[in-house]
């Protein structure tokens, strides 16, 4: 059998250890051996630091315990020199145990989070004993216990506990199948949206990473089990706050998954009030990907009907759209003829045609078939042309030369 770990060895005499346990100075000992220093020899020290010990209690080391019986079952295999079962790795293994056993219990729940987060972050072998040990679960228990007792009686130690309980999730990978679907347990997600809703820069930030880690795991339709209303009101809120550029990324990719995943999705966002903070947002976006997210989303939700009367009812959208052409980008472009030919064409209304001249979308439209463009693109332009011209050229404020260029294409 290979030299037993020093870890293991007591520090009196240099043998391995039958029955830890440790004295008031943290020090860990064989009973035997420092019951016969206190009592047999009438000392008052710590052997080890010779300090004073500030009382006689000998408190079982249990950890310890387990995890010496585990290297003397393994019969101190020569892989144990490895990193996935050393002594040291093993000892960081049962801490981790011990401290998910206790978490639920403890009153420091903040302090035993983070150093929870800290154990496991960037530790792959970590990572995978706090999930193999439930720590999900328990890290969502805890973290909706804290909600509620937040929500109810006002605690703002219990809020800072769900908030550092959702940065300790968000230090794992979330890459299988059993994270993920532990992650979406309404116990987890309703704290999860909340913390979206309203907790700190960082909270959210750690909230939006959790998700989007669920949203890119290819799980399906992962808002099946969930109120899709939260998820989106969750999302909107944060879009509508702008705390970051990149948490409103985040925000942006994820509601375009729900958008498309979940079929319900497109009316239900309409409902809760998407196209309206998507305009306000698409009208001052001055980064390219953003806008063609945003018009992306709101050509998804144009292809409902609740999403063609909402685009109709608001006042800035089609010059928030029409801003866009020839202006940001090709795909913008492309984009913004989608969401106007089915605003315009596919179920049009006299507001909205009324909306495309006043804002310019009409004299963009047929600046389109002077450039180079995709030819969908051209043909929806040129339909448009044809079966909304005969509207468009009666207004006064429409440019008199364009007039018989709209009689040209009809």
């Amino acid at each position: 059998m290979e030299e037993s770990p020093h870890l293991f060895l007591c520090p009196i005499s240099m043998e391995l250890m039958d029955d830890p346990v440790t004295v008031s100075t943290g020090v860990t000992y064989d009973r035997r051996s420092i019951e016969q220093w206190i009592f047999g020899y009438g000392r008052a020290t710590c052997p080890a630091t010779m300090q004073p010990l500030a009382n006689l209690d000998l408190t079982p080391n249990h950890t310890l315990k387990r995890v010496i019986d585990s290297w003397l079952d393994r019969g101190s295999p020569s892989t144990s020199s490895s990193s996935s079962s050393s002594p040291s790795r093993m000892l960081e293994a049962e801490r981790l145990r011990s401290a998910l056993a206790n978490l639920e219990e403890t009153p420091f729940k903040v302090t035993a989070l983070k150093n929870m987060r800290a154990h496991i972050a960037d530790d792959v072998a970590s990572q995978c004993e706090f999930v193999s040990s439930g720590g999900i679960q328990v890290v969502s228990r805890v973290m909706a216990e804290a909600l509620a007792e937040s929500t109810t009686g006002g605690d703002l130690s219990a809020f800072a506990a769900c908030e550092e309980a959702a940065a300790v999730l968000a230090a794992l990978p979330l890459a299988d199948a059993a994270s993920v679907g532990s992650v979406l347990a309404p116990e987890c997600m309703r704290p999860l949206m909340a913390l979206i809703q309203r907790g700190g820069a960082e909270a959210r930030l750690h909230a939006m990473d959790i998700v989007t880690k669920v949203s890119n795991s290819g799980a399906g339709d992962w808002t099946a089990g969930l109120e899709v209303d939260d998820v989106l009101k969750s999302l909107l809120e944060l879009l509508s706050d702008e705390v970051t550029a990149r948490l409103s990324s985040r925000a942006l990719d994820v509601l375009l998954d729900v958008v498309e995943r979940s079929r319900k999705g497109p009316a239900k966002a309409v409902e809760v009030g998407a196209v309206h903070v998507l305009v306000e947002l698409l009208a001052d976006a001055d980064d390219r990907h953003d806008a063609e997210r945003i018009l992306l989303l709101l050509k998804r939700l144009c292809k409902c009907p609740e999403g063609r009367l909402g685009f109709a009812e608001n006042d800035l959208a089609v010059a928030a759209v029409a801003k866009t052409m020839l202006r940001v980008s090709q795909l913008a472009t492309q984009l913004a003829v989608k969401v106007l030919w089915l605003v315009s064409v596919v179920a049009p209304s006299e507001k909205v045609l009324e909306d495309m001249v006043v804002t310019g979308a009409v004299a963009k439209l047929l600046g389109l078939l002077h450039v180079e463009t995709p030819p969908a693109t051209k043909h929806k332009t040129v339909r448009m042309m044809r079966i909304n011209g005969g509207f468009w050229r009666h207004y006064s404020c429409f440019p008199t030369d364009l007039r018989d260029y709209l009689r040209l294409l009809e």
